[in-house]
């Protein structure tokens, strides 16, 4: 018996490629395992469309991402205040919104390093260590 359905009413099967780029192709230039694309997936770093056949695909502003992840995660961020950092950047970011964000990162990390040099100057004012935690809360 001969198939009688209408094949070109189904919809078209786009494979990965044809979208953008891998779970494999993000890690690769991105210098991370393949796990930690799906980690700052899950937690709103970066966002994947999903294929007709469900694989994750993603655009080519997402290895960038997850580098500027990796550098916030160097200042100190945890991975939900990248999140909020990233959160309102445009899906093609611009050098102007790349600027935004480092503006930010600066502002973090110096904020970070004044006040691990106030614990450094707490620490070594010679008395105990009980005390100066103490003081210092």
């Amino acid at each position: 018996m001969a198939d009688t359905r209408n094949l070109t009413d189904a919809p078209p099967t786009v494979g990965p490629r044809d979208a953008g780029l891998t779970v494999g192709d993000v890690a690769r230039a991105s210098g991370v395992a393949t796990s930690a694309v799906r980690f700052y997936e899950r937690y709103g770093v970066i966002e994947a469309e999903r294929t007709s056949v469900n694989h994750r695909v993603f655009d080519q502003s997402t290895t960038c991402r997850i580098k500027v992840a990796k550098l916030a995660q160097g200042v100190g961020l945890t991975v939900r205040e990248i999140a909020e950092l990233l959160a309102n950047l445009p899906p093609d970011p611009q050098p102007d919104d790349w600027a935004k964000i480092a503006r930010q990162l600066m502002d973090e990390a110096e904020r970070r390093v004044a006040a691990l040099s106030g614990y450094l100057t707490e620490i070594a004012s010679a008395g105990e260590l009980c005390e100066v935690a103490d003081r210092m809360r």
